[in-house]
């Protein structure tokens, strides 16, 4: 084996240098196959003389004029396939059949006429040979040139025709080499796909020493979820980084790189099942109908529109006060969904300006509203408190009443589990938001009112995922608030279609809340994302661990579980992952009573004020110790006092 600074060398030289190289070493190949070819028929090695010669300049004279005519020195030696074999053949016969015609039919004496049929025979084995030598040698040694490194061992788990095809388009590439793939299917457990051997996936751990593999790719497109979800977790001990492989036109066309891969799908590190939509309630509310989406640059109010847009409605305004976030959204549905650009209109406005949102209802007289604005990081809210309630209460109040005055049939407001028994001010304010809209339900006749309360979404801005993904990526460490902390988790669009068809069930007042599953705990979800990274966890049992757990304690007003019912017995509906809650609320006068004095201790800046009416307000809610200064704490009894509540124990007040 040449070494590798030699071939490297080679292969920077310019392009007609290499030409050049390569029909000098021809003409010597002519020459020598001239001379093998009388060393064969005289059966003895033979110093060629007199007329002999004659041979080897017409040997060079008839075929390096081919050769080049026929395109031998166009292919690139390290990349050469059959097609190039093939015009080789062509070449050569074209060859011998001018070079048999002069020294086997015409002839000449003492030049055998045998020389004739047997160099051109030799001369396709040395040039065919010469070709793979080339390709074998300068093609592998290319690409550890590119890479500068040895190329990384891969594990693909699927045999199938995805796999297959998957090798073969790494087959050529520079970072990525197939060592073997790993199949459910016994019998394909020992056999050779390629240069690969097909494993027992149960044999992962002793081949990722004995391979030296660092990632394994899902090449498993036709799967169910659950084969698909028991597959990752099977690979989770094995110490290696789970990919997703791109798309099959990318595969087929083989451009396939490292960076092509995907890390695994957030519905892959949740572990659950979705469910498919019902399209009679996805489109009851928004096909050929004029839809608002306010909040719609958030995560939240994002997925919304996307699958607004995929329904098909007459027109969707996109109501939104952060110019950027509008843009974005604005730009990528006009992408996605061209044939209807003129459907989408984006509007830069506050849900808390009235003049504003009554011009839009006016101009654009919208069948229904989603409510997805709002302040929605607890810790933020919780240090600035009068904003979080002037736009998660007041911002709500605006948008219902607007939408009464101007008729509006349906009316969504997106929810959260925190508004249950919470101990901060996002989710104190989101439940009383639900009570606004549950009041107002009970005198109003032309807009019908729902809520929809679920719990985190993975990959919206607040959570946790992507930080952590970046904590990994920068080689940690992770940052948790404690180990023991647990909350429910479903992705963006399957809250989004939940919510869309939530809305489409409501007879007013409704609140439905989303069969999150089981709580995970968010110490499990960062352990697998590390595990299925191929890295290993930092601890006291493995000290030498890549990735380490810091714990820095509960954010302020921040809750270890998080809860979607206050009351009990939730009532089914059509859909299975739909409930429909029990809560109950105060009536409409007694709750805008104590709006109208929550507004004015908020334009006082009295927070202390402002959470004691909270707290009278909303069932269980216990402002957090790390939130409630020493000020508040004395005057607590002082500000309850000053504030006239209405008697929990009138009927007019309701139970909370």
């Amino acid at each position: 084996m040449m070494p590798d600074e030699f071939i490297g060398q080679i292969l920077r030289l310019p392009r007609w240098l290499k030409r050049s190289l390569a029909l000098v070493v021809d003409m010597v190949l002519c020459a020598l196959t001239v001379w093998f070819a009388f060393c064969f028929r005289l059966d003895q090695w033979v110093v060629l003389s007199g007329i002999q010669w004659l041979t080897i300049p017409v040997s060079i004279a008839i075929a390096i004029p081919i050769f080049i005519r026929l395109g031998l020195y166009r292919a690139i030696f390290r990349f050469i396939g059959w097609a190039a074999f093939l015009s080789i053949l062509k070449a050569i016969s074209l060859y011998g059949l001018i070079y048999m015609t002069i020294f086997t039919m015409i002839s000449f004496p003492g030049i055998p006429r045998t020389v004739g049929i047997l160099q051109p025979l030799l001369l396709l084995l040395a040039v065919g040979l010469s070709r793979l030598v080339t390709r074998y040698m300068l093609g592998d040694s290319y690409r550890q040139l590119l890479r500068h490194g040895n190329r990384s061992h891969i594990l693909i788990y699927g045999a199938g025709t995805m796999g297959r095809q998957l090798a073969s388009a790494l087959d050529n590439g520079a970072e990525l080499k197939v060592k073997g793939f790993l199949d459910d299917d016994k019998s394909l457990h020992g056999s050779m796909i390629g240069s690969a051997r097909v494993y027992d996936p149960a044999q992962l751990n002793a081949l990722v020493e004995k391979l030296d593999v660092r990632t394994v790719l899902l090449a498993i497109p036709n799967i169910s979820a659950a084969r698909r979800n028991a597959i990752i977790e099977s690979l989770r001990g094995g110490h290696v980084a789970v990919r997703l492989v791109p798309s099959v036109s990318e595969i087929a066309q083989g451009r396939v790189n490292l960076s092509d891969f995907h890390e695994l799908d957030i519905k892959d590190l949740l572990g659950r099942d979705a469910v498919a939509p019902n399209p009679e309630l996805l489109s009851r509310n928004i096909a050929g109908k004029t839809v608002m989406v306010t909040g719609a640059g958030g995560s939240i109010g994002s997925e919304l529109c996307r699958q607004i847009m995929a329904v098909g409605p007459d027109r969707l305004l996109l109501v939104e006060q952060n110019e950027y976030a509008l843009y974005t959204i604005h730009a990528e549905l006009t992408r996605d969904f061209g044939e209807k650009a003129d459907a989408i209109l984006p509007l830069l406005g506050s849900v808390r300006d009235r003049r504003r949102i009554r011009e839009i209802l006016q101009t654009w007289p919208v069948d229904t509203i989603y409510h997805a604005a709002a302040y929605k990081h607890v810790p933020l809210v919780e240090h600035n408190p009068i904003e979080g309630i002037k736009n998660n209460v007041f911002g709500t109040e605006v948008m219902a009443e607007a939408a009464i005055e101007m008729g509006v049939p349906q009316f969504v407001l997106i929810s959260t589990d925190k508004a249950v028994r919470p101990t901060n001010i996002m989710g104190a304010s989101k439940r009383i938001a639900e009570m606004l809209l549950q009041a107002l339900t009970e005198n109003c006749r032309t807009t019908t009112f729902c809520m929809v309360r679920f719990g985190n979404v993975l990959g919206s801005s607040g959570s946790v995922v992507p930080l952590f993904r970046q904590q990994i990526r920068d080689g940690g460490p992770i940052t948790l608030t404690h180990p023991d902390i647990t909350r429910f988790f479903m992705t963006i669009p399957e809250a989004s279609q939940l919510v869309i068809q939530a809305g489409a069930m409501a007879e007013g007042g409704d609140v439905f809340v989303l069969d999150m599953g089981e709580p995970v705990k968010i110490i499990d979800l960062a352990r697998r994302m590390v595990e299925l990274s191929g890295l290993t966890i930092q601890d006291d049992e493995n000290p030498d661990g890549d990735i380490a757990f810091v714990m820095t304690g509960l954010r302020p007003a921040e809750k270890l579980y998080e809860e979607l019912l206050i009351g009990e017995n939730p009532g089914p509906t059509s859909h299975p992952l739909i409930m429909k809650a029990r809560d109950e609320f105060l009536p409409w006068k007694a709750l805008e009573e104590m709006l109208r004095q929550l507004e004015q201790t908020m334009d006082a800046g009295d927070v202390a004020a402002s959470r004691a009416i909270l707290a009278s307000l909303v069932t269980g809610y216990r402002p957090s110790a790390d939130v409630v200064d020493l000020v508040v704490l004395r005057n607590a009894e002082q500000v309850e006092d000053s504030i006239q509540l209405p008697n929990p124990d009138s009927t007019s007040y309701g139970r909370l």
